[in-house]
């Protein structure tokens, strides 16, 4: 039962492979640090590959055949890809889930102000999901996201990734100073409302002809603030209202690095959940014909609870699966359940990958090792299992079986020891149509942090998992 590493199993031709899919996936982590990022990513990719829009067929009443492939996004942050397979829908299909939002920092509606000695002008935030606040301080950070004005006029921004942008920050105290501050716990050392971004620091330059009237007076009681608020305007014409109808995230700014001497791992920002994101994606696209057709679905908003219209408890899989039934001539509400319930799935999201330097947080024989495969929870939840999906043990025996026949390096895993902590995934939503579901993933050291560190060989064997997954036999 001991742990073996993936790496010692490889051949030159896998090696290769690995490092293609290890740089396909920094340059999708690139080009994706928002979910609406990831969206435009991953639809740019899947129509180049032959993917039609649902919403189009609908429109023109085609009927997809065996072997289409079909997505539909909804509100730009989530989406449902298929492939269609030999046997009827009815007749249940495989589903790899995942999630593209990540920890962060959401700018407010109302997020600018100055401070009373006009020396710096702020933007205020609001994190998202679960972060250790004391770690996005002094970093470089980008805003990524969009502004939409009232026309309905929607203005893209993306400041802080290309060289020669800007960068934004959150200010510490220096440690000269921090006696008091460092008594303080973890908790409480950076406080939420204190996340506030370092935006300028220069005054608008007032011409002295313009003094004295009544718009040049009410800038110079924000003179930093106003300079600011001028550059936004005259760059990208918005103005500080348009800010009320603003989705604005901000994530540490880079690009995704191979680290470590032997270049093992990847270090970025958003790995949760984004490399079971890419690497189902990357398997949908690699997917040969298929007897059961196979669905790939990307959502959003899980780390605050999977809530909301593009969230995994709202119906647009649902949804978008009906329709696909109806065009295929297979729909009733009765097939739509059927469909469900005897659908199989992997709800892919990161496990805790083992740290010795906390080792004492998890329990040796059943923890996630970096290298030693893609993972299996067959629970989740907090202390008593409360809140997890508790995949059934003939599942279990189903997925080891197409992984050794398939020779996938796998392992399972529990997230830390009992009663230390815990946490959950979109696994028992799906759960509730009756099908069987399990979590499965990649381990991930420094979860949730600005910076997340994965092992290439998990990544691997994650993407080679899938494809098993998919083009198994149902259970």
């Amino acid at each position: 039962m001991l742990k073996k590493y993936a790496w010692e199993n490889y051949d030159e031709k896998q090696l290769k492979q690995l490092e293609k899919l290890s740089k396909e996936y920094r340059e999708f982590l690139d080009n994706g640090k928002t979910e609406r990022e990831c969206i435009d990513t991953i639809v740019n990719t899947i129509e180049a590959e032959g993917y039609q829009e649902l919403e189009s067929l609908i429109k023109s009443g085609k009927k997809p055949v065996k072997g289409d492939r079909v997505y539909s996004v909804w509100m730009n942050k989530s989406i449902v890809m298929f492939q269609l397979g030999k046997k009827p829908l009815e007749e249940g299909i495989n589903i790899l889930g995942a999630h593209i939002d990540s920890p962060r920092l959401d700018v407010k509606q109302n997020p600018f102000y100055e401070d009373s000695d006009h020396t710096f002008a702020y933007m205020d935030t609001h994190y998202y999901g679960g972060v250790k606040k004391y770690q996005w301080v002094t970093l470089p950070l980008a805003i990524h996201g969009v502004v939409v004005k009232k026309d309905g006029t929607c203005v893209e921004l993306n400041i802080g990734e290309n060289e020669d942008d800007p960068v934004f920050f959150i200010s510490d105290l220096l440690v000269h100073l921090a006696g008091e501050q460092l008594e303080k716990k973890a908790a409480k050392v950076i406080e939420g409302e204190a996340l506030d971004l370092i935006a300028g620091t220069k005054p608008l330059i007032i011409k002295e002809e313009e003094k004295d009237s009544d718009d040049a007076k009410e800038k110079a009681k924000n003179i930093v603030k106003s300079g600011v608020l001028d550059i936004l305007k005259q760059t990208y014409d918005i103005e500080e209202e348009d800010f009320l109808s603003a989705e604005l995230e901000v994530v540490p700014a880079g690009k995704a690095r191979e680290s470590g001497f032997d270049r093992s791992m990847i270090l970025a920002y958003g790995q949760d959940d984004r490399v079971c994101a890419f690497t189902s994606l990357r398997a949908m696209l690699d997917l040969k014909k298929t007897d059961r057709t196979v669905c790939c679905i990307l959502v959003d908003k899980e780390e605050i609870g999977s809530v909301g219209a593009t969230g995994m408890r709202s119906h647009f899989f649902e949804n978008a699966l009906a329709e696909l039934m109806n065009l295929t001539g297979e729909y009733s509400e009765l097939n739509v359940r059927r469909c469900l319930a005897r659908s199989c799935m992997l709800s892919s999201d990161v496990s805790a990958a083992f740290d010795p330097s906390y080792r004492n947080c998890f329990e040796l024989r059943n923890a996630a090792w970096l290298g030693a495969g893609m993972v299996f929870n067959k629970f989740t939840g907090s202390r008593g299992k409360s809140g997890s999906n508790d995949a059934n043990a003939e599942y279990m025996a189903h997925l080891r079986k197409i992984m050794e026949d398939n020779g996938v390096a796998y392992q399972t895993a529990e997230l830390g020891k009992v009663d230390v902590g815990g946490g959950g995934t979109i696994a028992y939503i799906l759960a509730l149509y009756g099908m069987n579901v399990i979590d499965s993933g990649v381990p991930v050291l420094n979860m949730h942090a600005p910076w997340e560190a994965t092992s290439k060989a998990d990544i691997y064997e994650a993407y080679r998992g899938y494809i098993a997954f998919a083009e198994g036999a149902s259970l």
